[in-house]
């Protein structure tokens, strides 16, 4: 990387030859009028100030990301010779400002002040086709408030000429003139550094500097960058597909990381891994256009089937990757409820599952997951396929022992395997202990983890890991949660049975459906209960790993 300067004068100069370009991920224009006025006064004040180093991308044959012309530029070159990665804003208000390109301001510099000028912005508009405020496009009234338009500080020959013929249609006298021409000369000669990274420099290498420099900024997303390619390649807005998809498939909200699903889901049917390598490849937006129809349906239908499994959103979800999985697997089967689409679902079941409870994705997810989910769609459209994947592999991935399951945490600590014995409870239908509804989309997030045994009855510690265990765990109203309180087993759950007027068989229905062994949660002995209900769980778990939609 190399530091250099150039004057405003010259970085005009390239604009003007639309050799100065933007990469598409950078977001638009965002600066209010105070940063405007900011840069002005720094770069017109005696001496001036420093406006900060841009940082530019040179480009050699080929462009390396998609790019658009700076607002209110001329339209870019075939082949610009940089992109700004950083600098935008800066750019584009002093460009906008000095070239008088900005429909809703009016921009001026007081002639009075020559050290410390005060720039002034007003807001223009029209009233009954009448530029407002009227003072502000009579060049006569500006002058005589001691006004100097910044159009009239623009570098380079038209500029002078600008000014010239303003000065002389309004008489300015002469300190007047001689206040413009230092204001010119400062624009034109202010030198504005920058650090160029050499052509050649890999994609995601510029894109870490910018990130790197950009520390006061919302961070990059690997979605701006696909947004812009898309855009380039087939003029689509992936903001208004995702709108759409939003529409067609409200549940997906509960995903917070769609965007990210969306990508995951189509680079998985583009054959490549989910990376910000592939998103970086200027052909990733067209060809996520090409499959969106595709992503569409696998989510749709990848949501649907994650709801049957009761998995309902992220907080829900042991792993973000057996999401993007399943849908992209559900992306390429065919809607015609035979038999293939019932033993994909058996397939998809047993991927999900054990995805949620192996440790397969813990390193290198996306590559793993790449791997997997070429095998896995080769298994499904192929009845005959030996081709296993290694998710699959008992040896390479084995499933957690009792012992394992009993020491996984409390679950709204982003513990993959507390999530997944959750996730199981609720498999088996997750009645409400006092209410009796079964858990659904509809009410799961207004329910609460609950102590199976009430910490008041354990050691009183919530952060005790004794305690805090995903096996002491169950979803239930946040009603249910105050009604049982800190009372023992055997007094609310004698409790339940009264108030429902149901006796005993419905409240060990209701606590099976949690996978909840009734007579051990009954008897008050917590080991015994933990044991017993690993047990259950454990069971639950092989039957599901192994492709079965039935726990019994």
């Amino acid at each position: 990387m190399e530091a250099r300067t150039k004057t405003i004068e010259e970085w005009f100069s390239t604009i003007r030859q639309g050799l100065v370009a933007l990469p598409r991920f950078q977001r638009f224009e965002a600066w209010d009028r105070g940063r405007i006025e900011g840069v002005l006064e720094n770069v017109l004040r005696e001496p001036s100030l420093p406006i900060g180093a841009l940082l530019v991308l040179e480009v050699g044959d080929k462009e390396p990301f998609h790019s658009r012309e700076i607002v209110g530029a001329p339209p870019k070159s075939d082949r610009p010779s940089v992109h700004l990665l950083d600098g935008q804003q800066r750019m584009t208000a002093l460009w906008r400002s000095l070239t008088d390109n900005y429909d809703d301001l009016v921009l001026f510099v007081s002639a009075g002040d020559e050290v410390r000028p005060d720039v002034q912005l007003y807001r223009r508009w029209e009233r009954k086709g009448i530029p407002q405020p009227v003072w502000a496009h009579d060049p006569q009234q500006v002058y005589e408030r001691g006004l100097i338009p910044i159009s009239l500080l623009m570098p380079g020959s038209k500029g002078e000429l600008k000014a010239e013929n303003w000065c002389e249609e309004v008489g300015a006298e002469r300190a007047f003139e001689r206040a413009l021409l230092k204001f010119r000369q400062r624009v034109a000669n202010y030198k504005i550094p920058f650090l160029a990274l050499p052509v050649g420099t890999e994609q995601e290498t510029a894109l870490d500097v910018f990130i790197n420099m950009n520390t006061s900024a919302a961070p990059l997303k690997d979605f701006d960058i696909v947004v812009a390619q898309l855009e380039g390649a087939v003029g689509d807005s992936l903001h208004d597909m995702m709108s759409e998809l939003h529409q067609s498939t409200p549940a997906l909200r509960e995903f917070h990381k769609n965007e990210d699903l969306a990508l995951s889901v189509g680079a998985l049917l583009l054959g490549q891994p989910p990376l910000k390598r592939s998103y970086l490849d200027t052909s990733f937006g067209k060809g996520l256009a090409e499959v969106w129809p595709k992503v569409v349906q696998g989510i749709e239908r990848g949501i649907s089937f994650l709801h049957d499994e009761a998995i309902f959103g992220d907080q829900f979800a042991p792993t973000d990757v057996a999401v993007y999985l399943v849908c992209a697997l559900w992306a390429g089967i065919d809607v015609d409820g035979t038999d293939t689409e019932g033993r994909a679902r058996s397939i998809i079941r047993k991927a999900l599952w054990r995805a949620s409870f192996t440790d397969r994705y813990l390193k290198t997810a996306a590559t793993r997951a790449y791997a997997d989910h070429r095998r896995l769609a080769e298994q499904i459209a192929n009845r005959n396929s030996s081709d296993l994947p290694e998710l699959f592999d008992e040896d390479e991935n084995p499933l957690p022992t009792t012992e394992q399951l009993m020491r996984a945490g409390w679950p709204t600590k982003r513990d993959r395997l507390a999530r997944a014995i959750v996730g199981v409870s609720l498999r088996a239908g997750g009645y409400d202990f006092a209410d009796g509804a079964k858990a659904s989309a509809e009410n799961v997030f207004k329910r609460e983890y609950h102590h199976i045994f009430p910490v008041a009855t354990l050691s009183g510690d919530r952060a005790d890991i004794r305690v805090a265990k995903a096996l002491n765990c169950a979803l239930v109203s946040w009603k249910t949660n105050r009604k049982i309180a800190a009372n023992t087993p055997a007094d609310y759950l004698r409790a339940r049975a009264l108030d429902a007027h149901l006796g005993e068989d419905e409240v060990r229905l209701r606590l099976n459906s949690h996978l909840i062994p009734y007579d051990q949660l009954v008897a008050g002995d917590y080991e015994v209960f933990l044991d017993a209900r690993a047990a259950l769980i454990e069971g639950a778990m092989r039957r599901l790993c192994n492709g079965w939609a039935s726990l019994d």
